[in-house]
């Protein structure tokens, strides 16, 4: 029965990776280290305050026992005629929600879901296009309940809503899940909210999609959560203490990818079938937030299309999740010819998209082990906050004098501006011989070399156009220069991947793309906008990064972002 079969996993390693992964699964069982981890020893990892944060490992049980209090729940939405419901987070408490709602798609008699994690203006109205104002439920999703994004999100939609409907009638159309005694908890009790759902305080984020992060989405969009409960169990049943480590599908996975990183093979290239694509962004944040520090890292990359052999190099390793219901038969056609070029592939059988919910269990499982193998905690993210304090810097300035602090640009050409610190752009100018601008990009890129690997991070509207420009330039700098490519869209890539840009190995490369925001928004309550919070986003995710000696370089692309992208795919070659 599928609901109680795990999806299927295969691992094709080369006779090294083979017998370290006999090696490590010999002394994970030899020393009852799954036993270690289900009991919570902290010592397997750092001896810090992992214990503090396990508890996902009981979210697949809790989820099942949940299901008649999110079932009621959702007949209540439908019951109260809301036709779409916007989901209001960032990171653990957005990525989850928008894979349910990117694979299942709108599901009849059920309110359509819609997920808004940018700060862009540009994005945040075309969400509220999409939605019926009169007829939404929002729901505010934040661990903390003091993350900036949900917060201004709420005040821009509770006023959109409330200037049609009134303050008290607005309040409830909106719903919160937050931690208890987090201040999110205590505005919705004050306002009125239509429910305050409890986040579990041992769960981090990027670990919650099995909890009430994932699971009341899940159920307002009409998903069957009781379906979705039962595959995770069935995971969580697979991958438990007594069962032997070899049989471990979340063990031998995790040991496979730290057997993987300490051989080099560090870029972990995720594969989906296009039904079920979406996962990739939900496992990028799980393996770059928990593996990304101390100079270590799994670089997840999600979103590569498949090329032939010839374009990667040794320091790659490949998930490839295949949906048996709509498989991609050109995908499998390439990851064969990978398999037998040499390069390692994990392959995951999955049933059907409800498979998903099991999947998420088996990736928390091993990137907790992954963890354990390169010695890290995998619970914690001590880069991502420099960001936040250096955003929260400029945003304050703004609030002060109404402007945020000047700043010049290396270069300004045609429209375009370069912006970097001294000591990148004393290099890029040695190595360009010149102040074109496009010799200067060119030259950043030429600083890429075996084991790097490439990200391009975009504050810009995410919507199709732009990512197929961006998707093209990553594209051709793989080809060209055979390393690995990230596309991460901010400020929502801050909450994933950018702890390990900051926490993990110099191995990156960085071009941030930025622009003028042709319409902005307001954020009520505050002197500044959208636009501002995403701009002093960009400027402090990149005076993080060069703090910390990252190869990295600004272009700012004007107003016009379509041409401006278009200037940048001929400055780079693409």
């Amino acid at each position: 029965m599928t609901d109680s079969t795990p999806a299927r996993q295969t691992l094709h390693l080369s006779a090294d990776l083979a017998r370290a992964l006999e090696a490590a699964t010999a002394e994970w069982q030899r020393g009852g280290r799954m036993a270690r981890l289900w009991s919570r020893d902290a010592t397997l990892w750092t001896g810090a305050d992992e214990a503090r944060w396990m508890g996902w490992l009981d979210a697949p049980r809790e989820a099942a026992a949940s299901v008649a209090a999110l079932e009621a729940f959702a007949r209540q939405t439908r019951e109260q005629g809301f036709a779409d419901a916007l989901l209001l987070g960032m990171g653990g408490s957005s990525l989850c929600p928008e894979v349910f709602a990117l694979t299942f798609g709108p599901v009849a008699g059920a309110p359509r879901l819609h997920v808004l994690d940018s700060t862009d203006p540009a994005q945040i109205a075309r969400v509220e296009r999409q939605i019926d104002l009169d007829h939404a439920l929002f729901i505010v999703a934040s661990k903390s309940g003091s993350t900036l994004e949900p917060n201004v999100f709420k005040a821009y939609f509770f006023e959109r809503v409330a200037r049609r409907l009134g303050r008290e009638r607005a309040a409830s159309r909106f719903v919160a899940i937050t931690d208890p005694g987090s201040s999110l908890e205590r505005q919705a009790q004050a306002e009125g909210f239509l429910k305050v759902f409890a986040g579990v305080p041992a769960i981090g984020g990027r670990f919650s999609a099995l909890s009430n992060f994932g699971l009341v989405p899940a159920a307002v969009m009409g998903l069957d959560v009781g379906r979705l409960a039962a595959r995770a169990q069935a995971m969580a049943q697979a991958c438990r203490a007594d069962r032997p480590v070899s049989d471990n599908p979340g063990a031998r996975l995790g040991l496979a990818l730290g057997a993987a990183a300490r051989a080099g093979r560090d870029k972990v290239t995720i594969v989906a079938s296009p039904a079920v694509a979406d996962l990739g962004a939900w496992l990028e944040q799980l393996i770059a937030e928990s593996t990304g520090k101390q100079g270590k890292a799994l670089i997840p990359v999600a979103g590569e299309r498949l090329g032939p052999p010839e374009v990667y190099g040794d320091d790659r390793v490949f998930a490839y999740l295949r949906l048996d219901a709509a498989p991609d038969s050109g995908d499998d056609a390439r990851m064969d010819r990978l398999e037998r070029a040499g390069h390692p592939v994990v392959r995951i059988a999955l049933a059907d998209a409800y498979d998903l919910a099991g999947e998420f269990f088996r990736w928390e499982i091993a990137t907790a082990v992954a963890g354990a193998v390169i010695g890290i905690n995998p619970f914690d993210q001590p880069d991502v906050e420099a960001t936040k304090v250096a955003t929260r810097r400029l945003t304050d300035a703004y609030e002060q004098t109404g402007a945020l602090p000047g700043e010049t640009p290396i270069l300004d050409e045609g429209g375009v501006q370069l912006f970097t610190d001294e000591a990148n752009a004393r290099e890029l100018f040695a190595r360009a011989r010149s102040r074109a601008a496009g010799a200067v990009i060119r030259a950043h890129l030429g600083r890429l070399g075996a084991g790097d690997y490439f990200a391009l991070l975009a504050y810009v509207d995410r919507n199709g156009m732009h990512a197929a420009a961006l998707d093209a330039i990553r594209h051709a700098v793989r080809d060209r220069a055979r390393i690995a490519t990230c596309l991460g869209f901010g400020p929502r890539f801050l909450h994933s991947t950018g702890q390990a840009y900051k926490g993990g190995p110099n191995t990156g490369v960085f071009l941030q793309v930025t622009c003028d925001d042709t319409a902005d928004l307001p954020v009520p309550g505050k002197r500044y906008t959208f636009g501002v919070v995403k701009a002093a986003q960009a400027r402090g995710d990149f005076e993080v990064l060069v703090e910390r000696e990252r190869r990295a370089l600004r272009v700012h692309l004007g107003p016009d972002v379509a041409k401006g992208l278009e200037t940048l795919r001929t400055m780079t070659g693409a």
